[in-house]
């Protein structure tokens, strides 16, 4: 790993999360992009982990037992990814509640912050 600090942190969104959340954080300005951008629908947790490490971007999930299993398997491994956000699930009409506190996050945490992290959203509110 360099010693370049990396101050933004890029998201990579799990299947679970509607990609209009990657659309309407690329609309400003952040660098997002989701399961369903990339062809990865339908492909394992880990898949998705492994897909988002290969980019050294955080991944965003609504599904936390399994994602803290998978955590626990990278640590154990000492394995490396750059985060795990964990949400509760949001409707389609919470979407704007959403998206700020998505932006609270990637206006208060660096990339750097988040690697072999798991943090929760709604620690921003």
């Amino acid at each position: 790993m360099s010693n370049e600090i990396e101050l933004f942190v890029s998201l990579y969104t799990d299947e679970d999360i509607t990609n209009l959340i990657a659309k309407l954080l690329r609309e400003r300005g952040f660098n997002a992009i989701s399961a369903r951008d990339v062809g990865m629908l339908k492909k394992s947790d880990d898949e998705q982990l492994e897909y988002a490490v290969e980019r050294k971007m955080t991944i965003l999930v609504y599904n936390r037992d399994d994602f803290l299993e998978i955590d626990k398997k990278w640590r154990a491994a000492q394995r490396t990814h750059y985060g795990i956000l964990i949400s509760e699930q949001f409707s389609s009409r919470q979407i704007s509640e959403f998206l700020r506190r998505l932006s609270n996050f990637l206006d208060h945490v660096t990339a750097d912050e988040m690697i072999n992290l798991v943090r929760y959203l709604s620690d921003f509110k």
